[in-house]
């Protein structure tokens, strides 16, 4: 379990990375098609950082790429990487990782074949860079479990951000028919809008896993089979229900950015369905507490490894409430009786689970 949980991880923080590294990677491009240079970093050092910074991102998503096939969680293997759209995991957004990569390494390649195919080849070629990029972003979006994190959102925002103003920087210094000119800019601006519409109606709603075509088996918690050399399975591991589980952890309090309280509490699970658990309040000071005014919520139980996400409902002096659903929908009621010390930095808690059909027949 300890194994699996941990390619997951590396799955989703590798697939992070190489995002963000390929918008950075499409960003200086951009600058040293427009000769771009600091009075310090002359042009070609643009041009190398480019190159370096395109090659690791291919070594991140080759990380990204190892780690999900070698994970058994989801049914996806190595011709997925490859060939797009037939995985039975979410297979048009998995796909569409997959095209990326393959644009991504038909770019590369091309690029140290330069001398040899010609200037015009290989610019039609890097053309495709600015395909790859927007399919990347959705391929993320429609395929990751964070897709309603706030880390996320705030990333893709950012990188949509970036690369639509280095674009329009592009437009506005390039030469041409002017109607070609507005189209591009039109093109430019009507990207990010319909992935950020796109995004509205879909990973942001409840219940995206199962559109996305998230196989039925894993939505109700089937555990694939084991990898060759251990032990098969072929039972079920169904989400979590009613449990008791003892937490520890870590607790942090501060200010924020506009004054008000921050308290950051970090458990573990000691007991099933074990997993990890982050509470986060924010509000004014009161007494040795904060009078909440923002809450968040994030369970991701080891059982299921699916992340559970919500808000405090109710707070009484170490007693919290709180309510988290996962990306299918399934919902869990938490219960924490937390005991903090504040000088030492250290946290605890009794962690009560149930599902809201288990209150409600209770």
């Amino acid at each position: 379990m300890l194994a699996t949980t941990t390619l997951w991880y590396v799955t989703r923080g590798s697939g992070v990375v190489a995002l963000v590294l390929l918008t950075a990677s499409v960003g200086l491009g951009v600058l040293t098609s427009l000769r771009v240079h600091l009075a310090r970093w002359p042009r070609f050092a643009v041009t190398s950082m480019h190159r370096n910074l395109t090659l690791l991102t291919v070594v991140f998503v080759a990380v990204h790429v190892v780690t999900t096939v070698t994970d058994s969680f989801a049914p996806i293997h190595l011709q997925d990487a490859v060939v797009p759209f037939l995985s039975p995991y979410r297979p048009i957004w998995l796909g569409l990782g997959t095209v990326a990569f393959d644009v991504l390494l038909a770019l590369v390649v091309t690029s140290y074949l330069r001398h040899r195919i010609g200037v015009r080849m290989w610019r039609g070629v890097h053309w495709l860079a600015y395909v790859c990029w927007p399919v990347a972003l959705v391929h993320a979006l429609g395929t990751g479990s964070d897709a309603r994190s706030g880390f996320l959102v705030a990333v893709s925002i950012a990188s949509l951000a970036l690369v639509a103003l280095a674009v329009l920087a592009r437009l506005a210094a390039a030469s041409g028919r002017p109607r070609v000119r507005l189209a591009s800019v039109v093109a430019t601006l009507a990207v990010p809008i319909a992935i950020v519409g796109w995004y509205q109606i879909g990973p942001a709603k409840h219940g995206w896993a199962r559109r996305a075509g998230t196989p039925a088996g894993l939505l109700r918690g089937r555990r694939a089979r084991v990898s060759a050399g251990l032990v098969a399975t072929s039972g079920t591991v169904s989400p979590p229900r009613s449990f008791r589980s003892y937490a520890t952890g870590a607790v942090r309090q501060g200010q924020s950015a506009n004054g008000d309280e921050r308290v950051s509490v970090r458990l573990r699970l000691a007991g099933s369905p074990h997993g990890a658990l982050r509470l986060e309040l924010r509000g004014t000071p009161s007494g040795s507490g904060v009078s909440m005014s923002q809450s968040g919520v994030s369970f991701v139980p080891a059982t299921t490894r699916a992340v559970y996400l919500g808000s405090v409902t109710g707070l009484q002096g170490n007693d919290v409430l709180a309510t988290v659903a996962d990306a299918a929908g399934d919902r869990l009621l938490l219960e924490l009786q937390l005991t903090l010390d504040q000088g030492s930095g250290k946290a605890s808690a009794i962690v009560y689970g149930s599902t809201p059909e288990a209150e409600n027949a209770g």
